[in-house]
């Protein structure tokens, strides 16, 4: 397996990056290597931005917002691989749009990745050619078709550490089994996904073997349990976690110091110089960090449904058992066991049945939305007749250019949205209907 096989990191996300006026694209880099072709756009910071594919003929579209071609920047590098050629232009709202004309139908998959000792920010867009795409999870694993996504659950504590323990002396290891347990049975009905419980006794199990559990069993998500407290008891709420940008640099630079024992992809750093594990590190984290905020969103938003939440965005901490560099986690503080209502609740079967089910729902909607190409569920999904994404509209979108984004034709978009005219609003939200094979 090459080196450039264990480079693709294949997570499909849009950068929750705060929008910054202004941005430079400073030089455009593409290369091929193994049937594959990588291009990397070379920012002055960070940018908000869109990619899509147009057919007839195939181009891969990508919007910066705010962005301007660096007055260094004169010429755009020759296509190469499946890129015919490279061109740019802004656009009347502001956006810098970078047009990759490609000379057949390509699978795409992009990710953000900040500075290191060589480059600055950079936009990653790896394609290869439909139908063979390998997500960076499998790097080392053949291809199986119709495999079922797994999702490791952590139930937090255990053992002689009991966690918190609330006023009514409930113990935060038994809710999270117990909550954990529900997870699990859940997942294990849903079609396509397989739940891995890290404990399902009463034990204690170190930080860094749980996620080992969790690796050995190939997971595609951690999700870690817990319930929280402080000493103030009027504290309440859930909320959801994912690493700090700290706790990831201080994981890279203990995988870079201990590289004999450490991998990412499946792919050992023991016969890597420090320069390209460093990158082999750092790209890996860029995208699973990017996925787990993602998924921890979706999370938010189903159990906003069942629970009061504590903070309604996505916090992110130097937890230990975040620190996988190549496997999306999160972990999830159900509610305040300090606090006795809430403590309450937790002891509630039912309750917990309704927090289990949300967390569920999240994780659903983030793998129905970036299933694993290799999975039965992408598999369902290119087989359904139809399905219908949401597009917002922004300035300078027309319907005709949406029709033609998403291969649909704008007749199909006024009758699942009961248009009788062409005219859109900025911030109207179209539902846009995807047939099988769209």
């Amino acid at each position: 397996m090459s080196i450039r096989r264990a480079l693709i990191l294949s997570v499909c996300l849009l950068s929750p990056i705060a929008a910054i006026a202004g941005t430079t694209l400073e030089n455009v880099r593409i290369w091929t290597e193994n049937d594959k072709t990588r291009v990397v756009l070379d920012l002055s910071q960070p940018v908000p931005h869109n990619i899509f594919t147009l057919r007839s003929p195939d181009r891969l579209v990508i919007d910066l917002k705010d962005g301007r071609m660096a007055k260094t920047l004169t010429d755009l590098p020759k296509g190469t691989g499946v890129v015919k050629s490279i061109r740019s232009a802004v656009r009347a709202n502001g956006q810098l749009r970078v047009v990759l004309d490609l000379g057949e139908g390509v699978r795409s998959r992009s990710f953000t990745t900040g500075p290191n000792a060589k480059f600055g920010d950079r936009l990653v867009v790896d394609l290869q050619r439909s139908g063979s795409l390998t997500t960076v999870k499998r790097a080392s694993e053949e291809y199986r078709p119709g495999r079922d996504i797994v999702i490791a659950i952590d139930p937090g504590h255990g053992g002689h550490d009991p966690g918190a323990i609330g006023k009514q002396r409930t113990r935060e290891k038994d809710v999270a089994l117990s909550i954990s347990r529900e997870i699990a049975r859940r997942i294990d009905a849903e079609e396509g996904m397989r739940a891995v419980l890290v404990r399902n006794t009463d034990i204690y199990i170190d930080h860094r073997a749980r996620t080992g559990i969790a690796r050995r069993n190939k997971a595609d998500l951690f999700v870690s349990v817990h319930a929280d407290a402080v000493s103030d008891r009027r504290a309440n709420g859930a909320s959801v976690y994912a690493l700090s940008l700290k706790g990831a640099s201080d994981e890279a630079a203990k995988q870079l110091a201990e590289r004999e024992n450490a991998s990412v992809g499946g792919v050992s750093l023991e016969d890597k110089d420090d320069v390209l594990a460093s990158v082999l590190i750092d790209l890996s984290q860029n995208a699973s960090l990017s996925a787990s905020l993602e998924v921890g969103s979706h999370v938010i938003r189903e159990m906003s449904k069942v629970a009061k939440m504590h903070r309604r965005t996505v916090q992110q901490a130097g937890l230990l058992v975040l620190k996988s560099p190549d496997m999306p986690s999160i972990l999830v503080e159900t509610a305040f066991i300090s606090n006795p209502s809430e403590e309450r609740k937790l002891r509630d079967k039912s309750y917990q049945g309704r927090l289990a089910s949300a967390i569920l729902a999240g994780v659903r909607n983030y793998f129905y939305t970036n299933p694993p190409p290799d999975t039965l569920i992408a598999a369902k999904l290119r087989r359904a007749p139809a399905r219908q994404v949401r597009h917002v509209i922004t300035r300078g979108d027309t319907l005709s250019e949406i029709a033609e984004r998403y291969n649909v034709s704008p007749a199909a978009i006024r009758a699942a949205n009961k248009l009788s005219t062409d005219n859109i609003r900025i911030g109207q939200t179209l539902q846009i209907p995807i047939f099988a094979g769209g």
